[in-house]
């Protein structure tokens, strides 16, 4: 048995699709459509049904890969172990972050975690919040930096800071009329049922940006004017600079452009807080606990 075999048909499994299996796996389409029936033929188990919108598992497939699953995450604690023995002089771990919030957040902190541990390898993969919880459970993270409180996970979680809730607006749009300044310190804040008479630029329902912002409408009873609804958040924010609506950001990634401003919801602001995460009961190496505690000196509150 083949382990790289194994992390096929996993990859297979969470994207539901071999084209996008293939893509992420750096493959031609052919070539693991091709692995899976031999694979298959092999096993004489049919491991996935074929329908219009891509790959499903049968019962028989399900097992398979939940048992795919135990036998790579107990290979990647063996490896932990084992690089824990050179003392973090080598070794890797894999690091989850959301898209958005990582290109803002982590670099500066991986520069000084290189800088004290270079021989060690940092994996980066790149998931909304909700995905990263899967992937904590599924054990194929290290460690994890995501919205809280936790939507599936019962687990214990490090604070590391609070982020706002901005709404990011060009500075001649005209819900700027309604911008007030803050009594408490600099910036502005705009009523949620002032800035709901414009049209507004939606991140995706399955982000925390996209469902928190949402509830805040619906917990207000407003129905926002929305025509775009399935980019991300990075985008959306660089239309609302260009004046093409408005759109939520977090002031983690509230970059400075000419004639661009950031509002807070109501004078109080919209905050959620951002943890780190361990996989639960799972093995922690010495290198994702040193780029934790890094991670709470450079980026902690």
């Amino acid at each position: 048995m083949d382990l790289r075999e194994l992390t096929y048909i996993i990859t297979i499994a969470e994207e539901r699709s071999i084209s996008r299996a293939a893509d992420k796996l750096y493959m031609a389409q052919s070539s693991l459509s091709q692995f899976l029936q031999q694979y298959e033929s092999e096993l004489g188990i049919t491991l996935f049904v074929r329908t219009s919108q891509g790959v499903r598992p049968t019962a028989s497939g399900a097992f398979f890969i939940e048992h795919a699953r135990q036998i790579l995450q107990h290979y990647r604690q063996v490896q932990r172990e084992l690089w824990d023995r050179e003392e973090l002089q080598g070794g890797s771990l894999t690091l989850g972050i959301s898209s958005f919030r990582g290109s803002y957040l982590l670099p500066p902190a991986l520069k000084l975690f290189y800088q004290k541990y270079p021989n060690v390898h940092v994996e980066i993969v790149e998931k909304n919040s909700m995905a990263l919880e899967e992937d904590l459970l599924n054990g194929t993270l290290d460690l994890a930096l995501t919205a809280l409180p936790l939507s599936r996970l019962k687990c214990e979680s490090k604070f590391l800071k609070r982020d706002e809730i901005l709404i990011v607006a060009n500075q001649q749009h005209p819900v700027m009329e309604f911008a007030r300044p803050k009594e408490n310190g600099p910036g502005y804040w705009v009523k949620l049922e002032d800035a709901a008479r414009f049209e507004f630029i939606l991140s995706d329902f399955d982000t925390i940006l996209g469902s928190v912002s949402r509830k805040q409408f619906k917990n207000a009873k407003l129905e926002p004017l929305v025509k775009n609804t399935n980019i991300t958040a990075a985008f959306a924010a660089a239309m609302a600079r260009e004046g093409l609506g408005l759109a939520f950001t977090y002031h983690s990634c509230a970059e400075a452009y000419p004639n661009v401003a950031y509002l807070s919801l109501d004078p109080e602001g919209i905050f959620l807080e951002l943890g780190l995460i361990y996989p639960p009961a799972a093995y922690r190496s010495k290198a994702a606990l040193a780029l934790g505690n890094l991670l709470l000196q450079c980026l902690g509150d």
